[in-house]
């Protein structure tokens, strides 16, 4: 049995058929500059943000360490701490977390380690009356 041919389906089309699109489009107008300028430094802020909301965990897990084992106030471990890392010359933050990861077993680099018990034999002796 033979069926009717479709009248709804749309028959192909070789490439030479096809309408051609104009070789020039219209560009949108540029943004505004003040805008596209807000634009980074909220991208930079936010990016600034995120580092600090991620460090600032790892700074506040070193301090109460520091807190413990001296024992201190927190304001202290965070002078401790900050001293340290003027002293090392390295970041808080990665002071911070080389302290921490002490408690995973990974070794304390050895001159935040010196510097860190030059800091507390400090505070010990500042005690002291």
């Amino acid at each position: 049995m033979r069926h009717a041919p479709c009248t709804t389906h749309h028959p192909t089309t070789t490439h030479e058929e096809r309408p051609l699109r104009p070789l020039l489009t219209t560009v949108p107008p540029p943004p505004d500059p003040d805008l596209l300028t807000e634009l980074v430094q909220l991208r930079a802020q936010n990016s600034q943000l995120m580092l600090a909301l991620e460090t600032r965990a790892v700074i506040d897990q070193a301090r109460g360490m520091v807190m413990a084992l001296a024992p201190c106030s927190g304001d202290m471990a965070w002078d401790l701490l900050v001293g340290v890392s003027q002293r090392c010359n390295i970041k808080l933050r990665a002071v911070a977390a080389a302290l921490v990861a002490t408690t995973e077993d990974k070794t304390l680099p050895a001159d935040i380690q010196r510097e860190l018990r030059r800091a507390l034999r400090r505070l010990h002796a500042a005690d002291r009356p």
